[in-house]
C-alpha cells in the first residue's frame, strides 16, 4: 500500500461512526426526479423495469411490496450515468493483435432500441448504443417470466470483421446492501446482503435479508453462464481495486458496494490480477468468430427461507453439494461431501494435484457420498464434472491436525511475537505484539497506534490469542510468559492497578508524541496526521468498553488454569485472577458506560466469569456483577434489533447480546438474534464463505492493507459461531445451524499459517487473494474458536450418523466417535441432548449406545498438570434429564474425576 494511499484511507476511517458519503454521493440532488417504471407480476415477485433503460428498478415479494431486494428507494438518485443496475453488462474485448477495450453499458447511457416482446418475454431491447458508436459487439437483452423465476439474458454478437476475444464478461449484481441513512430498525427491515458461491456452473448468489426472514432470493445461472469470479466494482476515485469497471455509489462502512457476476475473467488475470494469489477458479476467455453470437443469462428465484435455500436449488435442478463437517479439513480428520445433481458425476479432479483425495462412498437417500481427505496444507479445490458437461468447483482448506495447529500458534506467539528488553518507553515489555508476516517482524510502531499498543482489537489480538490457547491446551513455558505479561505490563500499565479507577483499561499503550520521542515517527509525516495517531491523552482514555473483554480474558484464562491444573500457574493463586477478572467488569461499567450499551466482542466471557463467581461461592461479587449485566440485558430486551455498536451496523455484538438474553430468560430476543445472525452468516460449498459472518471494513483498523473489502474469516466468523452452537444444542434437529456454526468456528483455523503466524483475515478481492500480513485483531476470532471448539455426534434423518470434529464408527449398535477438534474437552451427543464439558482432562473417544441411551467417555491419562478431570454435564433439550457419571466427586457444580497412569473410563447415564 503506497503511503499516500494509506493516509487518504486513514483520513476517512471513522472514530465512532460510519464513514460518510463519498464525493459523488455528496453531489446528488436533494430531491431527484422520480424515475418512470413499468410494473409486472412474475410468479411471487412484483417487478418494475425502468421505462428508459429497461433495467431492474424493483424486485419485491408480491405480499410485501414495501420491501425490495434492489435499491428501489434510491432509484432516482442512482438514475444517472455511472450507476449500475441489474440489466447492465461489462465487457472487455479485443480483435487479434489489438489492445483490450472496456465496454460498459452504465458508463454513458444512450437510448435503448425497444425490441418486440412476445410469449414469456416481458421486455426486450438492443442496448448496443450504450457501449459506444464503434463497439465491435451488439448486445440484446431480454427479461422473461419463467414461472416462479425472473429470467434475464444477453445475446452478444460479434459485429466486426475479425475474431473477437472476450476476456471479461460481467453482469452487475446490484442489490440493496446499503445501510447509509437508515436506522438499525430500517436497515434490518429493508436491506439485504449477498453471498456468492463461486462454483462455476453450479455457482449462485444468495440474497438474504438483514432480519433473517424469508423469502431469500437466489440468482442462478443459465447454461453457459458460470460464476467464475465475483468481482467488486470499484468507485471512480479508487485507484486500488480488482477491476476497471466502476460504480459511483460510495463504498463505506455503511455500504459494501456492488459486484459483477463474472463469466470470463482472463483479461483481469492478465492485467489487474497479475500479482494476485490463485483465483477461486481458473480464469477463462472466449473468442467469437465474425457474426457469431453467444447468450448468457441468469434467473432470479425466491427461496421461502434461508434454511430452505439448498432444497430450493435442488427443486430448480441445480447441483447441490453439502460438506460435512465443512470445507476446512485437518489432515487427520476425514470429511464427507454429499452431492445431489440431475446428472451423475463423471470425473473428480483436485487442485493442486493430490492436495485432496476423494473416494466414492456409496449413496444415501438420493445423495452421492464422497469421502474426502486432506493431504497438502493450504488452499485446495475439487472440480466435479458431470455427465452433462457442467463443472462444479468446491473450495477447501487443508490444515495440520488441530492439536499441532494449536501448538504452533502458542509457540509462535510466545517466541517470535514476544517483545522484551527493548527499553520501551511505553511500558510494553514484556508483551506479545502484532506481527507483520510480510516483513517478518514485530510491529512496534504504527500510525494506527493501537495496532502497536496492546489494546483495542488490532493491538490486543495477539496476546488474547496466546491466552486463549491455554484454555484447553495449557503449556507451562507459555503460561510463565503470560503471567509475566499480566503482572508486568497489563496490571499497572494497560490496566489501572488501584485507586478510584482500579481495573479500568486504556485504549493503547503506544501513542504519538513527537516532542518526546521524535526519532520514533520516521517516514512520511502525513501518516501521523490523522485521528488514528492518538496523543498520550487519547491513548490513556478509559472509556472504550470494547477493550475490557480482552483484559478480562487474560485474567479468566489464568484463573481457570490455576484452578484446574495444579502447579502450572505460579505467580498468583487462582483467587487473585478471578478477582481481577471481576474488577475488570466492574470498572468497565463504571468508567466506560456508553459502549456497554452495545454487545461487545468476546463479551461471552463475562457470562463465564459470572458463573465462576457463583460456583466459587463469591455471592457478593456474583450478585453485583449480575445486577450490572441485568441493566444491559434489560436495555437490549426493550429494543427490536439491539445490535448497535460504534459502527452504523455491525456483526460482532450479537453473540454477547444472545448470551445475556439466554442467561436472563429472554428467549424470544435470543431467537431473533439467532435469525439475524443467519441473515449475514451463510453456508455455501466454499471454505472462505462457509460460516463467514459478514465483515468488510476492519482491514482499515487491524490489517496492513487497509481498504473496504469483504473479509474472509475475520474474527466475526468464529464469534458468531458461539451463539449458533448454543442454539443448535437446544434444537439439535436444525442441522443447517450446526453447519453454519462449524464453518465459522473452523474458519478461524485457516488464519493460522504453517509456522503458527496468524492473520487478521483473507483478502477476498481477486486482485489480492491472500492473507493480510498483520496478525492484527485475529485473537478475537481465536477466542471464538477456542471458546467453542467441540465435537458433535449427530444422527441426521437424511445423512445418518455424522461427526463434526471427530471420526464416527458404527459397530453392533455402538456409535463411537474419536474427537479431533482443537480442544478435545467438549462433546455434544445430539440424540441424547447431552453437553459434556471438561475444564481439565481430554476425551480420547466416546461411545453412545442408542438402545440404552448411555454414553461412555474414555479420558486421557493423567499428566503433571492434570491429575484430575473436571467435568460438567447438562441437558440442553426440553424434557431431557442430565446424565451423571459413574465416578467422581461433586465440586463447584461439576465432577472431579481422578485420572491415573492409564486411560479412565467414565459411564454416563440418566439420573
Amino acid at each position: 500500500m503506497h503511503p499516500t494511499r494509506l493516509f487518504s484511507l486513514l483520513l476517512l476511517m471513522p472514530g465512532t461512526i460510519a464513514i460518510g458519503a463519498g464525493a459523488e454521493e455528496a453531489k446528488r440532488p436533494l430531491a431527484p426526479s422520480p424515475v418512470a417504471t413499468r410494473e409486472y407480476r412474475v410468479g411471487s415477485f412484483r417487478v418494475a423495469l425502468r421505462r428508459d433503460t429497461q433495467t431492474l428498478a424493483r424486485l419485491s415479494p408480491a405480499n410485501e411490496p414495501a420491501f425490495s431486494f434492489v435499491p428501489t428507494g434510491r432509484e432516482a438518485e442512482r438514475a444517472g450515468d455511472g450507476y449500475n443496475h441489474l440489466g447492465d453488462i461489462h465487457l472487455r474485448v479485443r480483435n487479434p493483435g489489438s489492445a483490450w477495450r472496456d465496454l460498459d453499458s452504465a458508463a454513458h447511457r444512450q437510448p435503448i432500441r425497444i425490441l418486440p416482446a412476445s410469449g414469456r418475454t416481458i421486455a426486450a431491447a438492443d442496448i448496443s448504443a450504450s457501449l459506444g458508436d464503434d463497439s465491435p459487439v451488439a448486445v440484446e437483452r431480454r427479461w422473461r417470466d419463467a414461472g416462479e423465476q425472473l429470467a434475464l439474458s444477453f445475446t452478444i454478437r460479434n459485429t466486426s470483421a475479425a475474431p473477437l476475444d472476450i476476456g471479461v464478461l460481467g453482469l452487475p449484481m446490484v442489490f440493496d446492501n446499503i445501510i447509509s441513512d437508515r436506522t438499525l430498525d430500517q436497515a434490518h427491515a429493508q436491506a439485504s446482503f449477498v453471498d456468492p458461491y463461486i462454483g462455476r456452473d453450479a455457482g449462485y448468489l444468495q440474497v438474504t435479508r438483514l432480519n433473517g426472514r424469508g423469502p431469500a432470493l437466489l440468482v442462478l445461472p443459465e447454461r453457459g453462464t458460470p460464476l467464475e469470479a465475483y468481482v467488486p466494482l470499484r468507485t471512480p476515485h479508487d485507484k486500488d481495486g480488482a477491476t476497471s469497471f466502476t460504480d459511483k455509489s460510495a463504498r463505506a462502512q455503511t455500504a459494501e458496494g456492488f459486484y459483477d457476476w463474472t463469466v470470463h475473467s482472463a483479461a483481469y488475470a492478465e492485467r489487474e490480477w497479475k500479482t494476485a494469489g490463485e483465483q477461486w477458479n481458473t480464469p477463462t476467455a472466449r473468442t467469437l468468430a465474425p457474426g457469431e453470437a453467444m447468450t448468457v443469462g441468469l434467473r432470479l428465484m425466491p427461496s421461502p427461507s434461508i434454511r430452505g435455500i439448498e432444497a430450493t436449488l435442488a427443486t430448480a435442478g441445480r447441483p447441490v453439494a453439502i460438506g460435512i463437517p465443512g470445507y476446512v479439513v485437518p489432515m487427520d480428520s476425514p470429511a464427507s461431501l454429499f452431492v445431489k445433481a440431475p446428472s451423475p458425476v463423471a470425473r473428480i479432479d483436485s487442485w493442486p494435484a493430490g492436495a485432496l483425495t476423494v473416494a466414492r462412498a456409496g449413496g444415501v437417500r438420493g445423495w452421492t457420498r464422497l469421502a474426502v481427505h486432506g493431504r497438502q496444507w493450504g488452499r485446495a479445490r475439487l472440480t466435479l464434472t458431470y455427465v452433462d458437461g457442467q463443472a462444479q468447483t468446491i473450495s477447501y482448506y487443508v490444515t495440520k491436525p488441530l492439536a499441532q495447529t494449536m501448538a504452533d500458534l502458542g509457540r509462535f506467539a510466545t517466541t517470535r511475537q514476544w517483545y522484551e528488553g527493548k527499553n520501551d518507553p511505553f511500558g510494553r515489555s514484556p508483551a506479545i505484539l502484532t506481527w507483520d508476516d510480510e516483513a517478518k517482524r514485530i510491529v512496534d510502531v504504527e500510525p494506527r497506534v493501537w495496532i502497536a499498543g496492546m489494546s483495542d482489537e488490532g493491538g490486543g489480538g495477539s496476546w488474547v490469542a496466546a491466552a486463549m490457547k491455554q484454555l484447553d491446551n495449557p503449556d507451562a513455558a507459555e503460561l510463565a510468559k503470560l503471567e509475566r505479561l499480566i503482572d508486568g505490563t497489563v496490571v499497572g500499565n494497560l490496566q489501572i492497578a488501584d485507586g478510584p479507577h482500579a481495573g479500568a483499561v486504556k485504549k493503547s499503550l503506544f501513542y504519538y508524541d513527537p516532542s518526546t520521542f521524535p526519532a520514533l515517527y520516521a517516514g512520511d509525516p502525513k501518516l501521523w496526521q490523522s485521528w488514528t495517531s492518538w496523543k498520550p491523552k487519547d491513548a490513556a482514555d478509559l472509556g472504550r468498553a470494547y477493550n475490557y473483554p480482552h483484559v478480562a480474558i487474560g485474567h479468566w484464562v489464568l484463573y481457570r488454569t490455576a484452578r484446574n491444573h495444579p502447579g502450572l500457574v505460579t505467580r498468583h493463586a487462582w483467587p487473585w485472577y478471578l478477582d481481577h477478572a471481576y474488577q475488570t467488569v466492574v470498572a468497565m461499567m463504571r468508567d466506560a458506560p456508553y459502549y456497554t450499551e452495545f454487545g461487545l466482542m468476546e463479551g461471552d466471557v463475562f457470562v463465564d466469569i459470572l458463573k465462576d463467581l457463583q460456583r466459587e461461592g463469591w455471592t457478593r461479587q456474583a450478585a453485583d456483577m449480575e445486577a450490572l449485566m441485568r441493566k444491559r440485558a434489560d436495555h437490549w430486551h426493550s429494543l427490536k434489533y439491539p445490535f448497535g455498536s460504534e459502527m452504523a451496523w455491525d456483526s460482532t455484538g450479537q453473540p454477547e447480546v444472545y448470551a445475556w438474553m439466554r442467561y436472563f430468560g429472554f428467549q424470544p430476543q435470543a431467537d431473533a438474534t439467532r435469525e439475524v445472525i443467519l441473515g449475514y452468516d451463510p453456508t455455501v460449498p466454499h471454505w472462505g464463505y462457509n460460516g463467514n459472518a459478514r465483515r468488510y471494513w476492519d482491514f482499515l483498523y487491524g490489517g496492513k492493507y487497509p481498504r473496504i473489502e469483504r473479509q474472509i474469516h475475520h474474527y466475526g466468523s468464529a464469534l458468531n459461531a458461539v451463539p449458533l452452537f448454543d442454539a443448535y444444542r437446544a434444537a439439535p434437529d436444525d442441522l443447517y445451524m450446526l453447519r453454519v456454526a462449524y464453518g465459522g468456528m473452523m474458519g478461524a483455523v485457516t488464519n493460522i499459517g504453517r509456522d503458527g503466524a496468524s492473520s487478521a483475515g483473507f483478502h477476498s478481492w481477486p486482485d489480492m487473494m491472500r492473507w493480510d500480513p498483520y496478525s492484527g485483531d485475529y485473537g478475537m476470532g481465536f477466542f471464538g474458536h477456542a471458546y467453542a471448539a467441540a465435537t458433535y455426534l449427530v444422527d441426521d434423518p437424511t445423512f445418518g450418523w455424522l461427526g463434526f470434529g471427530g471420526e464416527v464408527r458404527t459397530t453392533r449398535g455402538v456409535i463411537s466417535i474419536a474427537p479431533r477438534d482443537g480442544a478435545r474437552s467438549r462433546l455434544f451427543v445430539a440424540p441424547a441432548g447431552q453437553w459434556m464439558t471438561l475444564e481439565a482432562g481430554k476425551i480420547a473417544r466416546a461411545e453412545y449406545m442408542p438402545a440404552t441411551r448411555s454414553i461412555v467417555l474414555t479420558l486421557d491419562r493423567a499428566d503433571a498438570g492434570t491429575p484430575s478431570a473436571r467435568m460438567f454435564v447438562s441437558a440442553t433439550t426440553a424434557g431431557t434429564r442430565s446424565f451423571a457419571p459413574d465416578r467422581g466427586v461433586v465440586e463447584r457444580g461439576g465432577y472431579t474425576i481422578p485420572l491415573g497412569p492409564e486411560e479412565t473410563r467414565v459411564v454416563l447415564t440418566a439420573r
